[in-house]
């Protein structure tokens, strides 16, 4: 017998397809992890130095079914079980969006169960659902390699970006800074670690805007003007100092906008998440900033900080007892504001 959204037994399968990772996950909807499985596919972009969209789209057809069929596996759970699917319906590349929302399309008129389109970003924010509950009003501070946003939110599933980024993500400058320090993609783990092994800091510029938006093309821009200097010199680049100087003022302007930001609007609750959420140091930094003014902060797991499917699955979850279902008509959004998503725009 099917279940419905208000039982807290009630099994959601997730499907992420939205960039480079082909994902799939068994969530309850009272919020339980029973399977996350990722298939990752930096190993095929990382020759080029970022992802391909056409061959990402390519291998999340050759990957997709393969790892629902795992996530069910490992949830212990057959498809009889499932009572409703939830799918990245966007913001993302469109062709990979697409192989997601065919295989939730076909798997829920297949099985006759709700068909659920997920925010991306808002799944990035739930995943703090599958590790207690979300306190309201909260900031969530989203940094990933696409978005570096600050939300708020006052209620379950309503979303207001009081904050972004005007050029370059986060994740996007990490990756630029990785590449001039000729360091491998993705550049974010290969920057902390280099960042780590530096005895001395090479002070770069911060970027203090009016307001609650970020500029980042400016120290990604020192530290190739730096790297050109030393090299038409003929110096050795000291490059765990380099990006040290790099990573400490990406996490000094983060940490100070988002803690301005949540005592300006008077928000209790701040949630770290999105792929750059896995840097170690900015973890504690921000952490250790809203100790110091009584905001509390929240970071999922490293598992789901970088795209998953339990994310997804999660606000999917969430979605389902808003009663918030979607129909076959379903369409990929690959620009998609999380504020239209949430209501709020």
């Amino acid at each position: 017998m099917r279940k419905h959204a208000d039982d807290e037994d009630a099994l959601v399968l997730a499907i992420e397809t939205s960039c480079d990772e082909t994902a799939a996950a068994v969530v309850t909807a009272g919020g339980a992890m029973r399977s996350n499985v990722v298939w990752s596919q930096i190993a095929v972009h990382e020759r080029f130095g970022g992802v391909v969209p056409e061959i990402a789209s390519r291998m999340h057809v050759e990957h997709i079914t393969i790892v629902m069929d795992e996530a069910m596996r490992a949830a212990g759970v057959t498809q009889e079980d499932i009572d409703a699917v939830a799918v990245t319906q966007g913001p993302g590349l469109v062709g990979a969006l697409f192989v997601g929302i065919m295989a939730a399309k076909s798997f829920a008129y297949a099985r006759d169960v709700p068909l659920i389109g997920v925010h991306h970003i808002a799944g990035h924010i739930y995943a703090q659902a599958l590790c207690g509950v979300l306190a309201f009003p909260l900031l969530a501070v989203v940094v990933s390699g696409g978005h570096t946003e600050l939300i708020v939110m006052r209620e379950p599933l309503m979303f207001q970006t009081i904050g972004r980024s005007r050029d370059d993500a986060v994740g996007e400058a990490y990756d630029k800074v990785a590449r001039a320090l000729r360091l491998p993609y993705p550049g974010g783990p290969h920057i902390e670690k280099r960042a780590a092994e530096a005895d001395t800091e090479i002070v770069l510029p911060r970027a203090w805007l009016d307001g609650d938006d970020f500029s980042f093309s400016g120290v990604k821009s020192a530290v190739m003007a730096h790297i050109h200097r030393a090299r038409m010199r003929g110096d050795v680049v000291d490059a765990p100092a380099l990006a040290r100087g790099f990573q400490q003022s990406v996490i000094d302007v983060l940490c100070t906008k988002a803690i301005r930001a949540a005592c300006a609007h008077g928000i209790p609750h701040i949630v770290l998440c999105g792929g750059v959420a896995a840097n170690g140091a900015l973890r504690e930094a921000l952490q250790r900033a809203g100790d110091a003014v009584g905001v509390t902060v929240a970071v999922p797991p490293m598992a789901l900080c970088t795209d998953n499917a339990a994310m997804i699955g999660a606000c999917g979850a969430a979605m389902w007892r808003a009663g918030r279902i979607a129909d076959m008509h379903m369409e990929a959004k690959s620009l998609w504001s999380i504020d239209a998503f949430g209501g709020a725009g």
